[in-house]
């Protein structure tokens, strides 16, 4: 479709008839595509590939996402503070106040898929790990279950947070964590003003190992243009970057760091992002890239 065509289509589908058109044609877009090439794809694009067959659209195209069962996720009420919460580690972690429990489940659901140890958006790995006394710099935290999960091994913690409904859960789970965890409700940029905020202007140079976790829903190539400093001059530092939300971010990043002579690596398998409307062929993303530096 042309651009006026894509709007007029947008206006007269209703989106939930569009999201089954598109469950529908994509899965069968990206086997004619791979079909159509000259070469088999990988193995690893193969799997992929297989699991689109005989499931349904996934943003993880692998088997491992149907062990995810949102409605078996128990959600709790806190009546003193208003807010709901699941149980994640024996730690409480909070949720929006309007969210109803079939919208906490379905985003727990989503959450525990994204940090399986077989997922391509796990931030963690065994070779690449969050080391005791590190400080957590997390930018795009929102409801912060990557912060919960290593808040007891960390010296501090930044939660970066744009969203405002977020800052009064965020405050309920790290409230037994507060005297080390700073939230700051800010987009985090290329500039600095009373919204936005640099990391490079907010971040110093610290002695103790950075742990740096970047999700910002396809915002992070202003994000690393305005902690070009931290990059190039913090010692102890580990970047874990988003890489799915538009097409080409692996190989911007990749480029950055290796700019700032951090050589990267990226998350084994592929996600298929179909949130963005700009979505086009070879389709599969990476899911992020790690990269670290130690004391030179």
């Amino acid at each position: 479709m042309n651009n006026i065509t894509t709007q007029i289509y947008r206006v007269i589908v209703p989106k939930f008839i569009r999201k089954r058109i598109l469950a529908k044609r994509l899965p069968i877009s990206i086997r004619n595509y791979y079909d159509s090439l000259p070469e088999a794809p990988s193995e690893e694009i193969q799997i992929a590939l297989n699991y689109l067959r005989t499931n349904p659209l996934a943003v993880f195209p692998y088997d491992f996402q149907n062990e995810y069962i949102a409605g078996e996720i128990e959600v709790f009420d806190d009546q003193e503070k208003g807010l709901r919460f699941v149980v994640q580690d024996g730690k409480k972690l909070y949720f929006k106040k309007r969210w109803g429990k079939k919208k906490i489940q379905n985003l727990y659901n989503l959450l525990s898929k994204e940090q399986d140890i077989r997922s391509p958006h796990r931030y963690l790995t065994g070779e690449f790990t969050f080391n005791e006394g590190e400080i957590l710099v997390d930018v795009g935290a929102a409801e912060g279950n990557f912060a919960l999960s290593v808040v007891e091994r960390v010296s501090r913690i930044v939660l970066f947070e744009a969203d405002k409904e977020w800052i009064e859960p965020l405050k309920a789970t790290f409230e037994p964590w507060k005297e080390k965890v700073l939230i700051v409700n800010k987009f985090v940029s290329d500039i600095t003003n009373h919204t936005n905020t640099r990391l490079d202007d907010y971040i110093l140079n610290e002695d103790a190992g950075i742990f740096l976790k970047i999700d910002v829903e396809g915002a992070e190539s202003r994000l690393l243009n305005g902690c070009k400093r931290i990059l190039s001059e913090q010692k102890l530092l580990k970047v874990a970057i988003c890489t799915y939300h538009k097409q080409n971010d692996e190989n911007e990043f990749s480029a950055v760091l290796a700019r700032n002579g951090l050589e990267s690596s990226h998350s084994d398998g592929f996600m298929l992002f179909f949130y963005d409307k700009k979505m086009k062929a070879p389709y599969f993303r990476r899911g992020l890239l790690r990269t670290s530096k130690l004391k030179m």
